[in-house]
């Protein structure tokens, strides 16, 4: 009870020799569908995904090293094959720009709260701050308690 990982393959497309059969796999799980867009190549059923994979099985069979596929693909479709695009000057903010939009987030959040504490500490101080009539008043308060003490 052998279950594969994509059904999309077809059994003329395998390669005798297994040990490139398994390269090509993993190299068709890199490379996306251009069709679906959401799946790799291996996963997807679209006639242009069958014919990347046979693409991708000739290139080995021709004796290429997994770079120099990738680099073929890449040089014939763009970066936008990949499903994990490569970092370069290209696609840096592909990859940085969400850490940044989560660090600049949690910076922003932080300032904000430092800034209502110190809002909120200033409006209790001026809570607590008498005016010089109710200041006045006290003391008178405090004056007469004391009087009726003794």
């Amino acid at each position: 009870m052998v279950a594969t990982s994509a059904v999309a393959v077809e059994p003329d497309e395998v390669m005798a020799d297994s040990a490139k059969e398994a390269r090509a796999r993993d190299l068709s799980r890199e490379l996306r569908c251009m069709v679906c867009q959401n799946q790799s190549i291996d996963d997807s059923e679209a006639p242009l995904a069958r014919d990347l994979r046979l693409l991708v099985r000739e290139r080995i069979a021709a004796g290429d090293s997994d770079a120099q596929v990738m680099d073929f693909l890449v040089a014939r479709y763009g970066e936008f094959v990949l499903l994990k695009p490569r970092l370069n000057s290209h696609t840096w903010l592909l990859w940085f720009l969400t850490p940044l939009a989560l660090a600049g987030g949690g910076i922003a959040l932080w300032i904000h709260g430092r800034r209502r504490a110190q809002s909120r500490a200033g409006q209790d101080a001026a809570l607590l701050s008498l005016t010089p009539e109710e200041e006045a008043r006290l003391n008178q308060l405090i004056a007469a308690e004391q009087a009726s003490e003794k």
